[in-house]
């Protein structure tokens, strides 16, 4: 437990409280910002933007629709207007250049439920009861899209977390507490990292949005790498961390490729030695064996074979 307790201590010698920090505080800006902004015009009557993170018009001009929201519309048999189309449009551009999963970490409420789960997870030293496979996310975001074929309406968005908490918010919390305690529990207790990196379809539906998407975290110094590990202690998808850090010895560039990393910066955070950075997906480049330099097409490929 003692050692839970020092995760990124090391980095806060080095670098200071404020730096060590740095990425994690822009996130709760971004995501307690984008929220304020909603809630400005039902509790102060100034709608700078009305709607909400499904669909949203900004300053009566800008059109934000969410794709997988706009995908269950039409399944279940309804047209979209012209304005949700270009929404649409406007989203998976901002996404396919920044990655999808930065919803999840930058602009998702239900995060911050979940981020709290897991700082108070490792604080109390509290080991996951229940293993669950990652792909489980892509059945669930797979049902998501059945049903309102079957049933011709949007059966998701009547549970989901985030539109959930959004209105209990507006309009008070009532039954959300409910799912958002849940939410909170299976975390804490139950699957680590458990609702993002395991059940939740919408993480799911942005990393298939953002799976080629330009700006990513690269792990430019990762010869400075001490094996702090505490990296992978904080990352939600620990996963994609390893093929970019430890995979020199194979030809793999240091660029984090995966759709699944959310781009939170916590890696960049934690550590110490300044391993991590945000950059692109273009400078994958890394000498091979032969000497010859691979780009990050070759790359890409190698760490998807592992």
């Amino acid at each position: 437990m003692a050692e839970k307790l020092l995760i990124g201590a090391e980095a806060i010698a080095a670098k200071g409280w404020l730096k060590a920090h740095q990425w994690l505080i822009l996130r709760r800006v971004s995501q307690l910002s984008i929220l304020f902004l909603f809630l400005l015009g039902p509790w102060a009557g100034v709608w700078i933007v009305k709607g909400n993170l499904a669909a949203s018009m900004t300053l009566d001009l800008i059109p934000l629709t969410d794709p997988h929201v706009l995908l269950q519309s039409a399944l279940s048999g309804v047209v979209p207007e012209l304005s949700a189309i270009i929404g649409v449009v406007i989203v998976i551009a901002f996404y396919l250049l920044v990655g999808g999963r930065v919803y999840c970490s930058w602009v998702c409420p239900v995060n911050m439920v979940t981020d709290a789960a897991a700082w108070l997870r490792r604080k109390l030293g509290i080991k996951a009861s229940s293993q669950m496979a990652q792909s489980t996310r892509y059945w669930v975001l797979g049902l998501t899209l059945i049903l309102p074929l079957i049933t011709g309406s949007l059966v998701w968005e009547l549970f989901n977390p985030v539109s959930m908490l959004f209105r209990g918010i507006v309009f008070g919390m009532g039954m959300a507490w409910i799912l958002i305690v849940g939410v909170f529990l299976f975390d804490l207790f139950i699957v680590k990292n458990g609702w993002c990196g395991r059940l939740c379809p919408v993480g799911a539906f942005y990393s298939l949005l953002g799976s080629r998407s330009a700006i990513r975290i690269v792990a430019a110094e990762r010869d400075s790498c001490n094996d702090c590990m505490d990296c992978f202690v904080v990352c939600p998808e620990k996963q994609v961390i390893k093929p970019a850090l430890k995979g020199a010895e194979k030809g793999i560039g240091p660029v984090i490729l995966s759709a699944n990393c959310t781009n939170c910066g916590r890696c960049i955070d934690v550590c110490a030695k300044d391993v991590f950075q945000f950059g692109t997906r273009f400078n994958n480049l890394k000498v091979n064996a032969s000497g010859k330099q691979v780009d990050g097409e070759v790359q890409r490929h190698a760490v998807q074979s592992e």
